[in-house]
């Protein structure tokens, strides 16, 4: 299978360029795991998915990437929560099921919608760099950059976790149910038991080298050295008596020096971990903030495409895409027309390689934020798309700053793994929130019943090349760049669509293809998360494996793109907000939207 031998190519060495290093390692399979049990509305959910329907809804909806966590959702939201409310359900359930993806180890971006304002904002709960790390962090003793995986497992790549103070904070500012309560679900879920979904049994296997690194990590996913079977009940007492310190004291128990017993044991496993350990301190966690952001917005169409700034490249370079494409009739072109692709796929291209160049954390490097999006700067970008052909080669802008700007390219891999979160309350508060631990399973560091993200890898490996700085270097308490793209879409300043999508590098155009097969095409929510993908980010065409888009690859290849095929697994979950809601899941994974 192609999935495993990638696998296999990863472990030997280091691919050469940041697109090699993206295709050696696929998305996570996709399964369907068979979740009916869990209740009858989940069933007609699943059901609608596998019709290609979306689920309709009048007062709220949820759409996440486990049922387990979306019948959370649902019934704090039922029982009068918000849209944050929620989300802590959510979240602390998909850690629990969805360990491999995200957790209280790992971080989040959050766009949010205030219906009582009419506000847009985000919250950026991105983790952080140790402040003992150097720019030399990645490199050996030479100043080469380590091979991926080398860096990835083990303490040396996981920097301070932002998950738990963010949850906190949401439900400071917009929750209106008992916190413990909505901590509850996961724990009665961690206490009593759930059955290992096939997708999650499908990654421990195929990661089961890695896994057995560490002895904790090792217990919970290979008990007695075999990796967890599908449809097998798995408790984690550890995770549940995690989450009851949480209901009691709240997020402090994971930052609050010299008082935090989970604080301690992160640092004590990233200081301690065998053969990589890594340099995060009780300081970095005492000094770690959520930090309130505006949201960046682009125009596209007569909508607002809103979501989150750097050190996320998402909003930039979704609003980017689509502001490319605004000079192009997509509509009449359709999404079966091959010149609708080349244009969609070098709008891409165009957009990549600004944010190669220019997008790190604000905190650190100036990004000029205004000038990548103002209208007039990407009208000139469109210009170079006035031909018929793909275009032989792209380069970085020159869009509007009031800094100099002297970066060299970055080469940071960002590979999945993550999940995604839309939720629309019956207040009218609509949330979008992606999170990650970034590579499957992070840093394959497991404490509390949680495992460690292993974020401080999706920095540039090299500092500078030939003697010009890389804006998304290492640097004590910068927090790495991001592709995750939650999104809020409106219209005459209401919200219309709330859409991201896990993916590694592709969440980008997976949710700017989304949107613009909304948008565009008159797509429902589940027809736009179910097309068929195509991907171009650094040169070559990805196609989506057993899809309509690899009939496409010869028209593609006659306008002078590289093509490949290859799974290509997103995991969509949006919702449409109009007369009614309409939530869609993406078909490649395993969840699934409910709304009342």
């Amino acid at each position: 299978m192609r999935f495993i031998s990638c696998v296999v190519a990863a472990l030997l060495a280091l691919p050469a360029t940041a697109q090699d290093a993206a295709d050696a390692v696929a998305p996570e399979a996709a399964t369907q795991g068979q979740f009916e049990a869990i209740s009858p509305e989940v069933g007609k959910a699943l059901s609608a998915k596998a019709a290609g329907r979306p689920v309709a809804a009048q007062e709220w909806m949820v759409a996440a990437a486990n049922p387990h966590a979306v019948q959370a959702g649902a019934d704090v939201l039922r029982a009068g929560g918000t849209a944050a409310d929620a989300l802590v359900a959510v979240q602390t359930v998909l850690g629990l099921v969805e360990p491999q993806s995200s957790g209280l180890g790992g971080g989040a971006f959050l766009v949010w919608y205030d219906a009582a304002s009419g506000n847009v904002t985000t919250l950026d709960a991105r983790e952080a760099a140790p402040l003992a790390a150097t720019p030399r962090l990645f490199q050996d003793e030479d100043g080469a950059p380590l091979k991926f995986f080398d860096a990835v497992v083990g303490g040396r790549s996981v920097g301070v976790p932002g998950t738990p103070a963010l949850l906190e904070t949401l439900h400071e500012k917009w929750g209106r149910l008992e916190w413990p309560s909505l901590l509850q679900p996961a724990i009665t879920l961690a206490e009593g038991g759930f059955a290992v979904s096939p997708r999650l049994a499908g990654l421990v296997e195929r990661d089961a080298d890695r896994l057995s690194r560490f002895a904790e990590t090792a217990a919970y996913f290979l008990p007695e050295g075999a990796p967890l079977q599908a449809g097998t009940t798995l408790t984690n007492p550890a995770y549940a008596a995690t989450l009851r310190k949480m209901a009691s004291d709240g997020a402090r128990v994971f930052y609050a020096r010299g008082e935090g017993a989970i604080g301690s044991d992160i640092v004590a496993t990233v200081q301690n971990a065998p053969g990589n350990p890594g340099v995060l301190s009780e300081w970095d966690l005492a000094l770690y903030q959520v930090i309130e952001r505006p949201a960046v917005c682009a125009s596209y169409r007569d909508h607002d495409v809103c979501g989150m700034g750097p050190p996320s490249s998402g909003a930039l370079a979704v609003g980017q895409t689509l502001g490319i494409l605004n000079q192009f009739d997509l509509a009449t072109l359709g999404p079966d027309d091959p010149q609708s692709w080349r244009l969609i796929g070098d709008a891409s291209r165009l957009a990549f390689a600004d944010r190669g160049r220019y997008v790190a954390d604000t905190d650190f490097v100036p990004v000029p934020v205004q000038g990548m999006v103002d209208p007039a700067y990407l009208a000139g970008r469109a210009a170079l798309l006035f031909g018929d052909g793909a275009l032989e080669s792209v380069s970085p802008g020159a869009p509007e700053f009031e800094h100099a700007l002297l970066w060299a390219d970055d080469e940071a891999l960002e590979l999945p793994s993550t999940s995604h979160i839309s939720i629309v309350d019956s207040f009218g508060n609509v949330a979008s929130m992606t999170t990650t631990i970034e590579n499957a399973f992070g840093s394959r560091l497991m404490t509390n019943g949680f495992l460690l993200n292993n974020e401080l890898t999706d920095f540039s490996f090299r500092s500078h090349r030939d003697g010009v700085p890389i804006a998304n270097r290492v640097e004590p308490g910068k927090r790495p760049r991001s592709s995750m793209a939650p999104t809020i879409v409106l219209r005459d300043g209401r919200p219309v669509l709330a859409i991201g999508s896990p993916g590694g590098s592709r969440i980008i155009p997976y949710v700017a293809s989304a949107i613009i097969a909304h948008i565009d095409w008159g797509m429902n929510v589940q027809q736009a998360v179910a097309l068929p993908h195509a991907v171009n980010r650094f040169g070559t065409y990805d196609l989506e494996e057993g899809t309509k888009m690899e009939a496409m690859a010869p028209e593609l290849e006659a306008m002078g793109f590289t093509t490949g095929v290859r799974d290509l697994n997103s995991g969509l979950h949006a919702i449409s907000i109009g007369a009614n809601l309409q939530g869609g899941a993406d078909p490649r994974r395993e969840g699934i939207a409910l709304g009342q």
